[in-house]
């Protein structure tokens, strides 16, 4: 939620996060593991900064996340464990609203009320997170992705409708499981974000995300992996001072065709900077 919202240009923000989540991990059904589970404890720390992009404001986001994985399952029917920590994919994201947010100084953004907002969004992971490819579940992925997306803010009143559309993209795994190419299918996703806004800086939002797409293919043959899931969630943000704020959040997987079947909690706090604050 909000990722789309307009800020004072030059302003920063730092945030630290830690995230808990449990459940299934998708795998090629080609690979003999089943009745996998996993658990997997991570933290992040990102920097972000708002950006006057040819009078626009867009932003900028550093992400790096770390993460600790265990799992289970049974490999020829018999039961296997799995242990690991390590760097996960870092990523960076760039962000410009096209329309109903023109770049503006902190003094300025004072005067300014949001009607309807239009941006788009890059995010690109870079396969620099733990791997090995002699094991089925790792923290990294071994590959690019990249992620287009459009996006829509409508603001009516103290609540806030938003919409985003998005497609990532997969370059090949090329040493996957022994040396075999993995090959994935654009993943399609539709996410929604019903935002309530309180006085102080406090904001509430329902979440709702649909994906689609990322069938699999080993060595060209193709799995039946396709997804088709929905995950609902809620965001709660609280200000603690002028710099400071928290941001707790939790989603689940509502309907699960393939793999994603989840459960997510986590809490991030936040310390925001310049930009004449």
């Amino acid at each position: 939620p909000r990722a789309y919202s307009n800020t004072p240009v030059g302003m920063n923000f730092l945030m630290l996060g830690y995230t808990y989540q449990q459940g299934d991990v998708l795998l090629d059904p080609s690979v003999p593991v089943k009745d996998v589970s996993v658990e997997i404890h991570s933290s992040v720390l990102a920097y972000v900064r708002s950006l006057d992009v040819w009078g626009k404001s867009g932003k900028v986001d550093v992400i790096v996340p770390y993460a600790w994985l265990s799992a289970s399952g049974k490999v020829g029917g018999e039961e296997r464990d799995r242990k690991v920590s390590g760097f996960s994919d870092p990523a960076v994201r760039f962000s410009v609203n096209l329309y109903g947010a023109p770049a503006l100084s902190f003094e300025e953004f004072k005067s300014y009320r949001q009607d309807t907002i239009f941006g788009v969004s890059l995010l690109v992971t870079a396969p620099l997170g733990q791997y090995d490819s002699d094991k089925l579940v790792n923290i990294g992925t071994n590959r690019w992705s990249f992620k287009p997306e459009v996006g829509i803010s409508k603001a009516l009143g103290r609540w806030t409708l938003e919409t985003a559309a998005g497609a990532t993209l997969y370059t090949k795994n090329d040493d996957f499981f022994g040396g075999n190419t993995r090959e994935q299918d654009p993943i399609y996703s539709l996410q929604g974000h019903l935002i309530y806004n309180f006085p102080r800086g406090i904001w509430t939002a329902l979440n709702a995300t649909y994906y689609t797409g990322g069938r699999t293919r080993i060595n060209g043959v193709e799995g039946d992996d396709l997804q088709r899931n929905w995950r609902m969630g809620a965001t709660l943000a609280l200000p603690v001072t002028l710099h400071h704020s928290v941001k707790l959040y939790a989603s689940t997987g509502a309907f699960t065709r393939a793999g994603g079947n989840f459960d997510l909690i986590g809490i991030a706090w936040q310390y925001r900077w310049g930009g004449g604050l």
